[in-house]
């Protein structure tokens, strides 16, 4: 997995798969809410997503009141986040 940040938008790369993927992610995002209360989350091509990190954008959402916007590159994990109900907290759309 690779990450990339710009201003407050954070763009992952690769599967998201391992504890190490979400630590790398949140030290990411919680750079960005330090400044940002909108971020914008760009999921290229991931086809799954890890229960930590999704408990964390809830948290970030509901908790923090941080806006967040997410993009999603893979049909399959869009698809996950949609049986999940978690479209409309994360306002995931196809990119």
């Amino acid at each position: 997995m690779e990450l990339k940040v710009s201003s407050n938008t954070l763009v992952i790369n690769g599967n998201i798969k391992s504890i190490s993927d979400f630590q790398e992610i949140k030290r990411s995002i919680d750079n960005i809410t330090a400044e940002h209360k909108h971020i914008n989350v760009n999921v290229i091509d991931s086809l799954s997503i890890t229960s930590s990190v999704i408990g964390y954008l809830n948290k970030l959402i509901l908790k923090d009141n941080i806006d967040l916007h997410m993009t999603v590159g893979n049909e399959q994990l869009f698809h996950l986040l949609d049986d999940l109900n978690l479209t409309s907290t994360f306002k995931a759309k196809r990119g």
